[in-house]
């Protein structure tokens, strides 16, 4: 019965080791596609922006239009205004009659300047509008044509390794099921507390892997005797021989090759 329940250690231990492995290759094939998908996303985001200001700009452009053909239109309502009070006054009977029509013609005279003066304004600000429409179509060029370079640049990644990671991630949910729960939850943990995201490392010329902290001798043979799971006690990552690490790797290396055709 003991030997049965040192295997099954070492099984977790192994499988363990290689669940590592393969999340480190993927980590591996998402260092290579770097900064590149967020650089994507972000120009995908400024080509939207810049095509929205584009948009409201064009409104802006289609109100400022019309609000120039409500001006003229008011010029020339004021103009035929003006003639009409012109027309009347040549029959007032007095003064009184003849004064009313003046402040009226004069109260008309003001609106065409005020009409104007409106669409001397409405027009600069198109004018100012258009330069930075033009401005803004540069703009969206240049990112449109660095997006679709960038783009480029990213599927011609994933098309190399998009079927490798793809694979190399079912391999470690197959991994994942052979190991108890509480082992997946504690390896996953130890992934998110590190840097390098090594849960499980070997002992290196007498230290963890990716340290400097020496491994006492004592727990060394503990470790090389595959009967429990050992955690360094200074970076909490869980410890296998180099023996093990070894053969394993030699392993999961024919595994990636198949992988990666």
């Amino acid at each position: 019965m003991a030997k049965k329940a040192e295997a099954t250690v070492e099984e977790r231990l192994r499988a363990l080791y290689d669940l590592q492995l393969i999340d480190s290759r993927v980590d591996e094939i998402r260092n290579i596609r770097g900064e590149l998908p967020l650089e994507v996303r972000d120009l995908e985001d400024d080509v939207a922006g810049l095509n929205t200001r584009l948009e409201k700009l064009n409104d802006s452009l289609e109100t400022l239009d019309q609000e120039i053909k409500a001006k003229k239109n008011q010029i020339e309502e004021s103009k035929t205004l003006i003639s009409k009070y012109s027309e009347q006054q040549q029959n007032v009977r007095n003064n009184r009659e003849y004064n009313s029509l003046s402040k009226e013609i004069e109260f008309q005279e003001l609106e065409i300047q005020l009409a104007e003066k409106h669409i001397k304004e409405f027009k600069a600000q198109i004018e100012q509008k258009k330069e930075v429409i033009s401005e803004t179509k540069d703009k969206l060029k240049e990112r449109t044509e660095h997006l679709k370079h960038k783009k480029g640049e990213l599927d011609e990644i994933l098309k190399e390794t998009e079927k490798e990671e793809k694979a190399l991630i079912e391999e470690s949910e197959k991994f994942q099921k052979k190991i108890e729960e509480r082992l997946v939850v504690a390896y996953k943990r130890i992934r998110n507390n590190v840097k390098n995201g090594l849960a499980v490392v070997p002992i290196e010329r007498g230290a963890s892997g990716g340290s400097f902290f020496t491994i006492p001798p004592q727990v060394q043979v503990e470790i090389a005797a595959r009967k429990k799971v050992i955690t360094d006690e200074h970076s909490g990552r869980i410890l296998v021989d180099a023996a093990l690490a070894e053969e394993e790797k030699e392993k999961m290396d024919k595994l990636f090759a198949k992988l990666s055709k």
